[in-house]
């Protein structure tokens, strides 16, 4: 045990350290995420998915430099990951949509105008909505129409259709029994 020890001594002690940096990279990314999405009004759940996403990714890149650390080659890592991303490929393939909506979802997290509460009208000539933004999730919006309907709206479309906004803060007026239509 000690000589196995002793012979990654240098691969533990580097890991180490990667891990304690990645940890201060992870905290600095947790900080730094829940500073701009409250800062743009977000709400904290679709925070917390903008990290989770983050996380994984800063977890998946540790773990491929840990691989290289113990001595893992860059072919042997290319073969597994190739054969890894090909089965993951053409699993994904059939749910292509899920995917957008989730990578949808994170371009909303960064650059989405509207917030929870406003009031939109989507300019889309088959369904055109009208309604108050009441959630924005990882897959979809829910929208909540005057009558009272609630509409789960593909975060994938919301950015391919034309939007405007009717009014900021709207779900105030909704909750108070405002006419907003």
């Amino acid at each position: 045990m000690k000589n196995l020890l002793h012979i990654h001594q240098e691969a533990l002690i580097n890991s180490l350290i990667v891990i304690a940096i990645f940890f201060v990279i992870w905290m600095l990314q947790k900080v730094s995420i829940r500073k701009i999405g409250r800062k743009s009004g977000i709400n904290e759940a679709r925070i917390q998915l903008i990290i989770r996403y983050s996380s994984v990714s800063l977890f998946l890149i540790l773990s491929l430099i840990l691989a290289f650390i113990f001595g893992a080659q860059f072919k042997d890592l290319a073969l597994v990951f190739s054969s890894v991303f090909a089965v993951i490929g053409i699993a994904l393939f059939a749910i292509w949509s899920i995917l957008s909506n989730i990578t949808s979802g994170v371009i909303m997290f960064f650059s989405f105008p509207y917030k929870v509460g406003d009031k939109i009208q989507i300019h889309d000539k088959d369904f055109p909505i009208e309604a108050i933004i009441e959630d924005i999730r990882a897959f979809q919006l829910h929208l909540r129409k005057n009558n009272g309907d609630l509409v789960t709206y593909p975060n994938n479309l919301i950015l391919q259709k034309a939007v405007t906004l009717v009014k900021k803060d709207a779900i105030e007026d909704f909750e108070h029994g405002a006419d907003l239509l």
